[in-house]
């Protein structure tokens, strides 16, 4: 692929990106790759051999979300070639839109996003395509009448992983047993939410012997899962299982569970999401029965993707990648090596 002209955009970067809501740094964020846009011009760098990928993060709304992002950046370095502009959405899509499309008047070679949800895409989108530049997006999922809006995704099939909470559950308790099931589900609208529940669905709905409670949004964030948790406790006794979609609500969940005195992984199974070390070492504690693993680090696949298509490859729609459900049983065996 030619390279697009950086010298007549990059004087702008840090000015539309400001716009988009990318310039403060929130907890957990890895320095953004401008910030190295001085140095790089100091020591002579040709900006016209590097490939430009501009990167717009759907927020840090968890510690996956942070290793994701850390991913990302660490990736897409001037080492290896790239140069990245990066922006945080800060869990809103309109700041996702504005981040795409200054990338567009910069005219980067290559648009990476995590979606902050599925719908209402289509427009920005097109711009891109018009433009020639591809899009991947990364994590997440968009719904578009257009597929070919959108280059390539890359990242765990959700719902397979929530058919995968519904089969361990399944597999490990008496199908004889009435169990009360209570939900913490992810933000709403989010091709991960959806997937999750829609997939845990998939084994609940034919289990005479399961009742689920409620399923109510955490927005995969620790406090919410907190306050919700508290809520279900108030509100249902003898809940038997907590199925939470991401690790930080089960983090904020089990602080609500053994503040009064409730045992968690023995009073109430739990079944978590995205399996970062903190979360494992609760598996291993045996506070976490199960966690169903989806990997935040994307950004080597997300690199292979770009090196083929500026070899003039065409790239897969759908690059899945491979995960695991982590039990007591197996977690040890993992923890050293965990990156996250």
């Amino acid at each position: 692929m030619k390279r697009r002209k950086l010298a007549a955009w990059i004087c702008v970067a840090l000015a539309g990106l400001c716009a988009a809501g990318g310039c403060g740094r929130a907890p957990g964020d890895a320095a953004p790759e401008q910030e190295s846009y001085a140095a790089l011009k100091e020591a002579g760098e040709n900006f016209d051999d590097l490939i430009s990928v501009g990167f717009s993060q759907l927020g840090s709304e968890s510690v996956w979300r942070s290793a994701n992002t850390v991913s990302m950046q660490e990736t897409f370095t001037a080492d290896n070639g790239y140069f990245l502009v990066y922006s945080n959405a800060r869990q809103k899509q309109e700041n996702q839109i504005k981040a795409i499309r200054s990338f567009i008047s910069q005219r980067v070679d290559y648009i990476v996003f995590s979606p902050v949800t599925e719908d209402g895409w289509g427009t920005v989108l097109k711009e891109a395509k018009d433009a020639g530049i591809p899009v991947i997006t990364s994590d997440r999922r968009v719904k578009e009448e257009d597929e070919h809006l959108v280059t390539a995704w890359i990242g765990a099939d959700m719902e397979e992983e929530g058919r995968r909470a519904g089969t361990w559950l399944k597999e490990h308790t008496d199908p004889e047993e009435a169990l009360s099931i209570v939900v913490l589900t992810g933000t709403e609208g989010s091709s991960a939410a959806e997937g999750r529940t829609a997939g845990f669905h998939s084994i609940s709905d034919a289990m005479d012997n399961w009742t689920i409670l409620s399923e109510t949004c955490g927005d995969f964030t620790m406090a919410r899962g907190r306050e919700i948790m508290e809520t279900y406790l108030d509100t249902w006794g003898g809940i038997n299982v907590l199925v939470s979609q991401n690790d930080d609500m089960t983090f904020g969940a089990i602080e609500a569970m053994e503040e009064r005195g409730i045992r968690p992984g023995e009073d109430i199974l739990i079944i978590s999401f995205d399996a970062v070390r903190e979360a494992l070492e609760m598996v291993k504690e045996g506070r976490i029965n199960a966690d169903v693993e989806c990997s935040p680090l994307l950004g080597p696949g997300v690199d292979k993707l770009i090196r083929a298509m500026e070899k003039g490859e065409t790239v897969s729609r759908e690059n899945p990648v491979e995960e695991m459900v982590f039990t007591s049983e197996n977690v040890e065996a993992y923890l050293d090596g965990r990156a996250y």
